[in-house]
């Protein structure tokens, strides 16, 4: 592999150089699909960065499926073909850091479809792990205590009960951080802590009867406030 221009030190998104420079090696047919990356302490000498950089860009590859680890090989350009691998990796390059309302639309379209399927797939013992959730919620929020961490739990058990690894993995990754921000930035008084825990539990009731619908519609009633916020 001939030698590549350093990245310059003062360079501001070393990451996005990073991939940047792994893609033209793809195109320029240095590396090809299916090849094993150079070991990681030599590509951080070639690009000028250092290995704790080069890791955190190719981590970022491997989350979009254009790397993969392997055990006893190393890490390895996903064989999809250079004009695929040239195409995604100038759309994750022009990625943005999603802003904090696309990430409350997206828990809205997934947690609706989470609780229709969990309202028909959920087995004995997720209703059960489920209707836990909802009470170790109710036993602190009744009284007037910081409830997050039980409020995330209850949505990530319903997640878990709609039995798809991938909306419940979207729903692990993005559900924290809004529910910790709109709970910490709002004030609830016990009235409203008390509407909440019936917002719950007639998510609970409908799921354990098995009607989607209704738990569908009850969860919208429950987010009116993420959905006056998108609407803003």
């Amino acid at each position: 592999m001939e030698k590549i221009e350093k990245i310059p030190e003062n360079k501001e998104n070393v990451e996005e150089t990073i991939i940047s420079k792994i893609k033209e090696l793809i195109v320029s047919k240095h590396l090809e699909p299916g090849d094993r990356l150079p070991a990681e302490r030599d590509l951080a000498q070639k690009f000028g960065v250092s290995r704790n950089q080069l890791r955190q860009a190719i981590q970022r590859l491997e989350f979009y499926g254009l790397v993969k680890k392997y055990p006893q090989s190393g890490t390895r350009i996903s064989n999809i073909g250079v004009t695929a691998l040239n195409g995604m990796m100038s759309d994750i390059l022009q990625l943005q850091k999603p802003d904090f309302k696309s990430l409350v639309e997206t828990r809205i379209i997934l947690e609706t479809n989470a609780v229709r399927l969990a309202a028909t797939r959920r087995t004995e013992a997720q209703i059960i792990e489920i209707e836990k959730a909802h009470e170790a919620y109710s036993a602190k929020a009744i009284k007037g205590i910081d409830a997050v961490e039980e409020d995330l739990m209850f949505h990530i058990k319903l997640a878990e009960a709609s039995n798809n690894s991938v909306v419940n993995s979207l729903m692990l990754i993005i559900t924290p951080e809004i529910i910790s921000h709109f709970i910490k930035n709002k004030v609830c008084n016990k009235e409203e802590n008390y509407l909440l825990i019936k917002e719950h539990q007639n998510i609970v009731d409908a799921i354990r009867e098995k009607d989607p619908d209704k738990a569908v519609a009850h969860l919208k009633d429950h987010f009116r406030d993420l959905y006056t916020y998108c609407n803003k």
